[in-house]
């Protein structure tokens, strides 16, 4: 039984790295329940602090993940059609690949504000921003993600060879 549940950890823990820059796909809770599985394995020395830990940096995560372009786009001035153009952009731009998806909020957001009314070089510069905290929160998301991933890695090695 072991066995699977290292297998799931690891299985989640990749799964967790992909959702991380895929949208929908919760990536973080996904890498959690990663270190959850490892958790349950007797030779992997998985606290309950640890978990713990981790399920608070992951719900961080993850609302950070929301907020974070809602707030900065906001910050630096941006109307909520930049903020729902940001977060139209992220799924118009999924059929594109990964180039989509990084450059579909920027656009998006830009069309957004220019829809709204706001001078070019405004629109540019909050869209810019959008596109900056977009990128900042997927990259803590892999982070994150990497993180548990490692941490499944070494302590599953316990599993194998114990």
């Amino acid at each position: 039984m072991e066995y699977l549940f290292l297998f799931l950890a690891v299985l989640f823990a990749i799964v967790g790295i992909v959702g991380a820059v895929v949208p929908g796909v919760p990536g973080p809770p996904l890498s959690f329940v990663g270190l959850l599985f490892l958790f349950f394995c007797d030779n992997a020395d998985v606290g309950g602090l640890m978990l713990l830990i981790a399920a608070i940096v992951a719900a961080a995560v993850t609302v950070l993940d929301y907020v974070a372009p809602v707030w900065l786009t906001n910050k630096k001035g941006g109307s909520k059609y930049a903020m729902w153009g940001s977060a139209i952009g992220v799924f118009a731009g999924m059929p594109f690949g990964i180039i989509g998806v990084v450059f579909g909020p920027f656009v998006c957001a830009l069309i957004g504000e220019l829809i709204y009314g706001t001078p070019f070089e405004k629109a540019l510069n909050v869209a810019f921003v959008s596109f900056v905290a977009f990128m900042l929160s997927t990259g803590i998301k892999i982070l994150y993600s990497l993180v548990l991933l490692s941490i499944i890695i070494v302590k599953g090695w316990a599993v194998l060879f114990a």
